[in-house]
């Protein structure tokens, strides 16, 4: 009897062992450690995320997650944030008046700044690099404390972290985690890896006023990903950067703060004004050029597209200019020609999920002033139907054309080149939680899509998350690859956003049960919105993009 309970079961795998109590996740993660190409980072226990140096429950479901996995690379990658910045704090010592922020995603790595006296040059990253590679070798552990928030916020103050001294005055949670490795205290919104060992493969490169941290990608972990920075996203997002300077808002907090003081009707008119200006660029562009009568629109999934077609043809329109709108989707094939992905589900984001021929036939005849009967698809019965909907093109016409695929020149391969102006649209977030601690686009993203589902489609929560993979491997494959061909970028993301998302999508997520398994990206969105002050949608205009979404738009949409 003693030795049955000294003695717990635990499956890992679909096999049922036992091991001894008080076993930790990291002497499992040792035992199974051969059974996997990658080293085993985390854990997921009974559907709920595990650091390696908790101890095992009883009866626990065990998976062991490595960098292949979404929340194991991200841990990684906030470990390797861990990892610089006390690199870092090593090489300059402990007078150096800087701070290093850590900004967007560039060409697979993260792109950083310094501000302060130190200056950033080869071989100051070259020491910094050494000096990381050197506490990888030390196999330093990375170890977690909790501490009342107000002692958090005085460590902050003494580190000289002050936006995360700021953002904690916004938390209502009594207690906080932090982080520290070999003596230096930071803070991370998300799990990190058991110790400095795991952190062997990055690399440092100087670029624009910064740098960047270079990693692995989670398709090939083995090896630091080639650092080829996409120049026209980079000076959007480095534009978009610049543009919440204006406002003085960089973080979080500094939103907060103004929810708080009572400003966000004039910063939602000033965000709202600033996205029409560029709006009103493009069109006095595309107007400059009467060649142009093929606007191409391709973005991500919920950048914006469709409210950023009425609203350019709306500008186009002060330039004399009549637009029309001509949705992709409207050329899909029947759905018994649509093809399907591995798993047996249509993939309706694949080139050949567009009926090409018929698309440059009609456009090339409307090009030639022919009058064209254009079609309707019907999205229940998964047919392409015609309803009388012609069109012919005078001198002023122009076509405004809205799909996935618009910047591939495989879709209008009929199409001369001469007459085509492209447009990337996607929701490219500015906002940082903090100095370290960034926010994903992809994020700002899927919260958009989980308030619109839920509103248009009647779709949960979960089947939003559970499909939220596919899409994204869609993305990565149709639309990435293409994005620096764009004429011209726009970044759909407002600053305000998310503090209104989060009134929107916080009650779907909290809909997400314990025992599904979406529960824990739930868990982890729900951590994330709770750092903000929420915006009512009062004041946000009917012609908002962030209404596409939440509702209340004077498009169809």
């Amino acid at each position: 009897m003693k030795e049955e309970r000294s003695q717990i079961t635990l499956e890992i795998d679909g096999e049922k062992k036992q091991f001894p109590r008080g076993i930790t996740y990291r002497e499992l993660a040792e035992q199974y450690q051969h059974t996997k190409k990658n080293r085993i980072l985390l854990v997921l226990a009974d559907n709920r995320l595990r650091e390696l140096y908790r101890k095992a429950k009883d009866k626990a479901r065990v998976r062991f997650m490595t960098i292949e996995d979404t929340a194991g690379y991200n841990a990684y990658r906030r470990s390797m944030c861990l990892m610089m910045l006390k690199a870092i704090h090593n090489v300059l010592g402990h007078g150096e008046n800087y701070q290093v922020r850590i900004h967007f995603a560039v060409s697979g790595g993260l792109y950083c700044t310094m501000q302060g006296e130190v200056p950033l040059t080869a071989e100051f990253l070259e020491k910094v690099k050494l000096y990381m590679e050197q506490l990888c070798r030390q196999a330093i552990p990375i170890e977690k404390r909790t501490m009342d928030t107000g002692e958090a916020v005085e460590l902050f103050h003494s580190h000289h972290m002050y936006d995360k001294e700021q953002l904690f005055c916004y938390r209502r949670v009594s207690k906080t985690n932090v982080y520290s490795m070999g003596g230096f205290e930071d803070y991370y919104y998300g799990y990190m890896v058991p110790d400095t060992s795991c952190l062997n493969l990055f690399d440092l490169k100087l670029y624009q006023e910064g740098f960047v941290l270079c990693l692995p990608s989670r398709e090939e972990p083995g090896r630091v990903k080639e650092f080829k920075p996409m120049e026209k996203l980079f000076h959007v997002q480095n534009h978009s950067l610049k543009w919440g300077e204006t406002l003085d808002i960089f973080s979080v907090a500094d939103l907060n703060r103004k929810v708080v003081a009572g400003e966000t009707k004039e910063l939602i008119l000033t965000q709202e004004a600033y996205h029409e200006k560029q709006l009103a660029r493009i069109a006095e562009e595309i107007a400059s050029h009467p060649e142009k009568k093929l606007v191409m629109i391709a973005g991500p999934s919920s950048s914006g597209k469709t409210t950023f077609s009425h609203r350019l043809s709306t500008q186009l329109s002060v330039y004399g200019l009549r637009p029309h709108p001509i949705p992709m989707d409207n050329y899909f094939v029947n759905r018994e020609k649509t093809p399907k992905d591995a798993d047996g589900n249509y993939n309706f984001e694949c080139l050949e999920a567009i009926d090409r021929e018929q698309f440059n036939e009609d456009m090339s005849r409307l090009l030639a002033g022919e009058r064209v009967e254009l079609p309707t698809f019907n999205f229940k019965t998964g047919k392409r139907e015609y309803k009388g909907n012609s069109l012919q093109m005078g001198k002023n016409d122009i076509l405004v054309i809205e799909g996935i695929h618009g910047l591939n020149d495989q879709l209008s391969y009929g199409l001369p080149a001469q007459s085509k102006y492209k447009i990337y649209l996607s929701a490219l977030t500015q906002l940082n939680v903090d100095e370290h601690n960034r926010i994903s686009t992809t994020d700002g993203r899927l919260l958009r899509r989980l308030v619109r589902d839920a509103r248009t489609r009647g779709a949960s929560a979960a089947q939003t998350i559970a499909m939220w993979p596919s899409v994204r491997r869609g993305e990565e494959q149709y639309i990435f690859p293409y994005q620096e061909s764009a004429d011209v970028m726009f970044n759909s993301a407002l600053i305000y956003e998310l503090a209104v998302l989060k009134i929107y999508a916080e009650p779907l997520l909290f809909g997400i049960g314990r025992d599904q398994p979406e529960f824990v990206e739930a868990k982890r969105l729900l951590k994330f919105l709770d750092y903000f002050v929420p915006i009512p949608a009062d004041h946000i205009p009917n012609n908002s993009l962030v209404r596409e979404f939440i509702g209340g738009s004077c498009f169809d949409v």
